[in-house]
């Protein structure tokens, strides 16, 4: 049984639930009542918000170019400079959420989000728009710290299931995120994309305001605590392991984002919103993938599954260069076979980051931070490489061969932690 805690602080310091979650129960869960659990849809929404403002924007990115009359080399870096600080950011609040509390860190982080938010809206320079832009990655706060507040409230295989469900609501915003950028383009402005952005992400400050109580149980981790524990985190193998899988395994979906527009718009010649359209196509395979995740992780083991996930996304980029190089090219074949790509991620991520978290769960919040630092900072990297490779001759090639090698390395990286764990086996 979930115990409670209360205790009479002053009203503008809000009291700290103590929940004692045992690990073969599942926590108690009261919508708006941030003294149980918080409800699963908050953290769907806490983690769509920070996928929206990643994709929501892509389908302007070709007219944002010549608005701030600059190259679409720098006006590329609003992906793949967002995605650097984005690692950054997800190395520092998982530390500080071990530290003080997964809530105030989250709430802080949305305020922080909010304000850079009107910022880049009212950006008439190119450099002033991409600094506010990078202020806007604190908003990487929600995605990271919705896995550590599951893996706080259950154990290993049901956090793997739990994220999958949640991941599974989270690729919605994706698929509807990019199709309303490219409409709010179309028929007003880029501006508009920013004002729903900054709607969305009130309306996510005033839910975790209410639902989203502290699910860190005492006074937390302090700083010199964590540091002293780094080194038995860094040295596991199985850490290493599963944050490889999901660094390569996502590589090739932040490549897409890095290189898609271009190919869309350049090579296929489609409108924003046909683009907004087709970047939709891998969220659908990701919301597929998420939901078999939620459905039989605890059945087949999260291992197993993230090995599926990586030989399902290979195989379809596999098929995607081969078909290409054949000469069989389109824009419904390319956007096509993304849609297997993200249903191959759909399974590999939820699964990899369940098993980066779990292999020390005292340290979830900076584990999770640190695996997704690793996860969003090698993205970086293939975003802005993919973005610099393709030319109109060049057409789709170039994508689609990173694509296809960063899933075959994550099926790589997932084997060599099978084989890890059944030699630990053997040995015991």
């Amino acid at each position: 049984m979930i115990k409670h805690l209360s205790i009479a602080t002053p009203i503008d310091k809000p009291p700290r639930p103590a929940y004692l979650y045992p690990m073969t129960s599942r926590p108690l869960v009261r919508y708006l009542d941030r003294t149980t659990a918080p409800h699963i849809t908050t953290l769907i929404l806490l983690a769509g918000v920070s996928a929206l403002n990643m994709s929501v924007f892509l389908p302007s990115l070709t007219g944002m170019t010549a608005y701030f009359e600059t190259d679409y080399a720098i006006m590329q870096l609003a992906i793949s400079g967002y995605l650097a600080a984005t690692a950054v950011m997800q190395i520092i609040v998982g530390p500080l959420s071990d530290r003080f509390g997964r809530r105030p860190v989250i709430l802080g982080a949305l305020v922080i989000f909010l304000v850079a938010t009107v910022g880049a809206m009212l950006s008439t320079n190119i450099y002033v728009f991409l600094m506010f832009r990078m202020m806007q990655a604190a908003v990487a706060a929600g995605m990271v710290l919705s896995r550590a507040v599951i893996r706080d409230m259950v154990p290993q295989d049901q956090a793997a299931s739990m994220i999958g469900y949640v991941t599974m609501g989270m690729a919605l915003v994706p698929m509807v995120g990019p199709m309303v950028g490219g409409a709010l383009d179309q028929w007003i402005n880029w501006q508009a994309t920013f004002i729903f952005l900054f709607l969305c992400g009130f309306g996510v400050l005033i839910l975790c305001w209410r639902d989203l109580g502290e699910t860190v149980s005492g006074p937390g981790m302090t700083f010199a605590e964590q540091l002293s524990s780094y080194p038995e985190l860094l040295r596991s193998p199985r850490f290493w392991g599963y944050s490889m899988c999901a660094a390569f395994g996502s590589g090739a979906f932040f490549a897409l984002l890095g290189g898609a527009p271009f190919v869309s718009e350049t090579v296929y010649g489609l409108t924003p919103l046909q683009t907004g359209i087709a970047l939709g196509s891998p969220a659908i395979g990701y919301a597929v993938g998420n939901f078999l995740s939620g459905r039989f992780s605890v059945r087949a083991g999260i291992n197993h599954m993230a090995l599926i996930g990586t030989l399902t996304a290979s195989t379809g980029m596999g098929l995607s260069l081969a078909l290409s190089l054949a000469g069989f090219d389109g824009p419904l074949l390319f956007f096509g076979f993304c849609t297997i790509l993200g249903l191959g991620n759909g399974m590999l991520l939820p699964n990899s980051m369940a098993g980066s978290i779990s292999v020390r769960p005292k340290l979830a919040g900076t584990a999770s931070g640190l695996s997704g630092a690793i996860m969003i900072g090698g993205g970086a990297a293939l975003s802005a490489w993919a973005g610099s490779l393709l030319t109109i001759e060049t057409g789709a090639l170039p994508l689609q061969m990173i694509m296809f090698v960063t899933s075959l390395l994550g099926a790589v990286a997932i084997y060599m932690v099978i084989r890890r764990e059944k030699a630990i086996a053997q040995k015991a």
